[in-house]
């Protein structure tokens, strides 16, 4: 016999269940983007009134040691440290704060370092440090206690540097990112690619608090044993819809979507002017991915391009991008935001309000898209070319030359992405095609020569891969290939065998 339903699951008393140590773990295996992390601490010191912010990379010689973030904000006593060391801690975050919901400093830091220290100081109370060890923390939550002359000293070391009369300094120690050996200019070279990285990733994320004139950031380098500073470079704001000119003259404008839940929300809706070279358009993320909704909330940019199931990614889009500060939501209802504020979920009330949302014209949020499409495909014409579509590019292939490729030519975006693999292969043949797969295997003999020493990585030899990937469309979008082809393919074959031989001379010349 089938019992009848119940509606509601009845109880019978509760239990204290706390959380196992191992939960810190946990806690630090969200997947935290290094950038990403960053950007989580400067949010804090925003937060706390900071007008300067330093991010400071520090070395000793060849090797990598620490990395240290110092503001000039209000600081911290004893209680509110520990308030803000503890996992889960909530600090009475204000309407406009960054800061939600009180795991960010620690799940960032300990995402990427094996400790987090912190020492703060307000203008009436003395230096104040704790620190989370990694070690520590798995086993019952133990957060030690920074020793108070080594909280002052390190506060001092800082004067000036910005921290004034106040503020508060964030120590990463065991940073798993750093190279391990840093001999060969392999410090440098992780240096010079990561502070590029995270100048463009903290310039657009926080693009509007760098617009003004009393907040700054300034990402350092130097040596600890010496006292050289290797380098100063302040981060500058890079606006999303920062364009001289619109694409589009009618743009942007205001429309406005009509969310049951949350009410009117308004979105700025741009065209951007064709193939522009502006850091602003093209310095971050593949085409398709910088088109659509830009979300902020509290000035802080929280999600910087897509449409949240309202339609499709497309490349005739490219030009298209809309702000929306988000409106209270304290239920998360409508726009729920990721932990690591790098993108908002949105309901479908959100989506269906798209539909009818309208500006002051009276024209549709739909003829908004379709005058992108527009500027994008006339702009194409007026090119005189039309370029032949390609085979998407996939793994193996640096994102900067995937990011160009998907700017420069049409797409078959119902094709599979075409990828590259080293692998063990005959010592006359340079490469071989997977039609199936959509494989493009290199010779791993050739390996160590092309890259000249170099160590290999996922999207290693991009020159090389960049010539093959445009020779071999063809060969990839074809059931069967002809005899010119096939001729074509032995051609390319011999000559790419002889140069890579002959690089294997050089190396052990």
């Amino acid at each position: 016999m089938v019992s009848e339903w119940q509606f509601e699951v009845p109880t019978a008393g509760s239990k204290r269940l706390p959380p196992d140590g191992r939960y810190m773990e946990a806690l630090s295996s969200q997947g935290y983007g290094f950038d990403t992390a960053i950007a989580d601490l400067v949010d804090n010191s925003i937060d706390a009134g900071a007008e300067n912010v330093v991010i400071h990379f520090l070395r000793d010689g060849d090797e990598l040691v620490s990395l240290v973030i110092v503001d000039d904000g209000k600081g911290m006593d004893e209680d509110e440290l520990d308030v803000a060391m503890t996992v889960g801690g909530r600090r009475g975050y204000g309407k406009g704060s960054l800061g939600m919901f009180g795991t960010g400093l620690k799940s960032a830091s300990l995402s990427h370092a094996n400790s987090v220290t912190v020492v703060s100081r307000t203008k009436r109370t003395r230096p104040a440090g704790r620190r989370w060890l990694m070690e520590h923390a798995k086993h019952g939550f133990e957060c030690d206690i920074i020793d108070p002359h080594f909280a002052q000293d390190f506060v001092d070391f800082y004067q000036g540097r910005p921290i004034s009369f106040q503020g508060t300094i964030v120590r990463w120690d065991g940073v798993k990112d750093f190279p391990t050996h840093g001999g060969g200019g392999q410090t440098d070279r992780y240096l010079h690619r990561t502070v590029n990285k995270l100048g463009l990733h903290l310039g657009l994320h926080l693009h509007r608090f760098l617009a003004r004139d009393n907040f700054h950031i300034t990402i350092s380098i130097q040596d600890v044993r010496t006292g050289v500073e290797y380098s100063n470079y302040g981060v500058e704001s890079l606006d999303p819809f920062g364009y001289p000119v619109s694409g589009d003259p009618a743009y942007p404008s205001t429309f406005t979507a009509l969310v049951p839940s949350v009410g009117p929300v308004e979105l700025a809706a741009h065209i951007w002017p064709p193939r522009s070279s502006l850091d602003e358009y093209k310095a971050f993320g593949a085409v398709v991915e910088r088109e659509g909704f830009y979300f902020y909330r509290n000035d802080r940019l929280v999600q910087a391009g897509g449409w949240n199931k309202f339609r499709q990614p497309e490349q005739h889009l490219a030009l298209a991008r809309v702000a929306v500060d988000l409106p209270d939501d304290p239920d998360g209802k409508v726009f729920r935001l990721t932990v690591k504020k790098e993108g908002v979920q949105a309901s479908p009330e959100f989506v269906d309000a798209l539909d009818s949302a309208a500006d002051d014209q009276g024209r549709t949020f739909a003829e908004y898209l379709g005058n992108a499409e527009r500027v994008y495909r006339e702009a194409r014409k007026r090119a005189g070319v039309e370029r032949k579509a390609v085979v998407p590019p996939g793994r193996g292939i640096d994102p900067q030359v995937r990011q160009v490729i998907e700017e420069e030519l049409p797409v078959l975006t119902h094709e599979e992405p075409l990828q590259f693999r080293w692998q063990k292969l005959s010592n006359e043949k340079f490469f071989e095609i997977d039609q199936e797969s959509h494989v493009l295997l290199l010779n791993q003999r050739y390996r160590a020569a092309l890259l000249g020493g170099r160590s290999g990585s996922l999207n290693d030899a991009p020159m090389v891969k960049s010539l093959i990937y445009l020779l071999m469309q063809d060969a990839f979008q074809r059931e069967r290939m002809g005899s010119r082809l096939k001729d074509n393919i032995e051609l390319w074959q011999s000559v790419l065998v002889a140069a890579a031989r002959a690089e294997l001379d050089r190396v052990a010349d």
